[in-house]
């Protein structure tokens, strides 16, 4: 399944998580996925999230500090220009 249907089928249309994006910069784990009950750019849960950055279907995190992990906002907005499939 392509990410935009995904997205579409959440809460979200793809402009609307196109403009939750900052212009640049990092975005967290709870900006992107589902996260206690608020929708996320892209509607996975955090574990099915985790998976795709194992398996390389998502972005790879970039360690801003010890305990603060981020993605490269230019890397989330080419996972959902692109059309990244989501696994099945």
């Amino acid at each position: 399944m392509k990410i935009e249907s995904i997205i579409k089928k959440g809460m979200l249309s793809v402009d609307d998580a196109r403009r939750m994006l900052p212009a640049e910069g990092f975005v967290r784990l709870n900006q992107i996925c589902n996260y206690k009950g608020t929708p996320g750019i892209i509607p996975v849960s955090k574990s099915s999230w985790w998976s795709g950055v194992r398996d390389g279907r998502f972005p790879k995190p970039i360690k801003l500090g010890k305990r603060t992990t981020a993605w490269r906002v230019q890397d989330i907005r080419a996972l959902i220009e692109g059309g990244v499939a989501i696994g099945e």
